[in-house]
């Protein structure tokens, strides 16, 4: 019999992440540090609102990760200057920690907090969830980046990544000024639409731009120089041409991982569930025993780049079969096109294991009549996802 599956991100109070950080604190600096408590608005909106409430370029608003629009979020910004003491806009404040000698980094991170609430769940529903936490803080869950890293991917399942990767310039400007993205809003949607039929009519193009937008900047370029496609592209905002790249590097790290992890729990004999991401169907263990949960533990994988390296001849193996399906070659992974966007380098650990997990308490759900509600807490290292916790207490 399947088990029920519990409702999770029902509001968005039901979802609370606390960035953990290490301040890099000074007595004066150049940058003045917040922390920042949104609700509803991806991080940058609220940067973008930050500095237009400063009267700063949204440049000049850092936030060292990004966070989930649908939940309640505390996390750090460093804006460059004096800030005053507070902020406050619909959907965010800010409080002032402090001053820095510099901007923020991801290397500040320490990880992060999270307390969820657990919906619509039969009575016989806890015990079944309590063994699988227990489970899930003994062997952890798959690292994999989960679907809120993929808001890149197009509807036809084309990545701006890869395009930018290949070498396609004008494809990957197509793709960003005429495919409908995850977290559009219905201007930007409507505006998508009307360039897939006009494609070339950059005039008529940048007069239906929404205002204001990066999209109007490419367009004001393309009407004076309507086959640079390269100079163009380089004119869309620096960091989503980094989260375009980073959303294909994970894609492919995503694809890595599951081969890894399928053939190891295979050739042991042990049961695996499937879940999708990114339109990909990956491995993610029911359960697991000692011997080769010790080994899997120890597996790191590279994100991967033009230079990167493989110790392990299986991990290898798998990268060569992974590129080689994509069409591609280690040697092609480099942003060769654009000036100022680069593929991360790094380790990323196979496995993710929470920490300080903990049930705060199970009662009555007061949205769900007759059924109840699990509120539960647990930390993660910086860039792993607490909904591939969730999605590990399910399977």
């Amino acid at each position: 019999m399947t088990a029920e599956r519990p409702r999770f991100k029902v509001q968005p109070d039901d979802f609370v992440v606390e960035e953990q950080a290490r301040l890099p604190l000074a007595p004066t600096g150049a940058y003045t540090l917040y922390r920042v408590r949104k609700r509803g608005l991806t991080t940058l909106e609220v940067g973008a609102r930050m500095a237009a409430m400063l009267g700063l370029r949204s440049s000049d608003v850092l936030f060292p990760a990004l966070k989930d629009k649908d939940a309640v979020v505390l996390q750090y910004a460093s804006v460059k200057g004096h800030g005053p003491s507070h902020l406050e806009g619909t959907g965010f404040s800010a409080e002032r920690v402090g001053r820095s000698t510099r901007p923020l980094r991801p290397g500040d991170l320490a990880g992060n907090r999270f307390t969820i609430v657990l919906r619509d769940l039969a009575p016989q529903e806890i015990p079944r969830l309590r063994d699988r936490l227990a489970q899930v803080e003994r062997y952890g869950v798959p690292n994999y980046f989960d679907q809120q890293r993929f808001g890149s991917l197009a509807p036809d399942g084309t990545f701006i990544g890869k395009q930018i990767l290949q070498q396609d310039v004008e494809g990957a400007l197509r793709t960003y000024l005429t495919q409908p993205l995850a977290g559009d809003p219905p201007r930007v949607r409507a505006f998508k639409r009307f360039a897939q039929g006009h494609w070339g009519d950059w005039p008529t193009l940048f007069q239906r731009a929404p205002k204001p937008s990066n999209f109007r900047s490419v367009l004001t370029f393309l009407k004076d120089h309507p086959s640079d496609f390269k100079r163009a592209l380089n004119l869309v905002t620096p960091r989503l041409l980094s989260l375009f790249l980073a959303a294909y590097q994970s894609f492919l790290w995503n694809r890595i991982a599951g081969r890894c992890l399928r053939g190891r729990l295979q050739a042991h004999g042990l049961p695996f569930a499937r879940i999708k991401i990114a339109g990909e169907d990956l491995p993610i263990h029911r359960e697991l025993a000692d011997p080769p949960f010790s080994a899997l533990a120890r597996v790191s994988i590279p994100l991967l780049h033009h230079r990167a390296t493989f110790e392990d001849p299986e991990i290898a193996a798998l990268v060569e079969a992974v590129l080689g399906e994509e069409g591609l070659a280690l040697g092609d992974l480099k942003a060769r096109v654009l000036k100022r966007a680069y593929l991360s380098r790094g380790m990323r650990a196979l496995l993710v294991i929470p920490r300080e997990i903990a049930v705060l308490g199970t009662d009555e759900d007061d949205l769900f009549p007759g059924r109840r509600r699990l509120t539960l807490t647990f930390v993660l290292p910086p860039g792993s996802y607490a909904t591939l916790v969730l999605k590990g207490l399910m399977v």
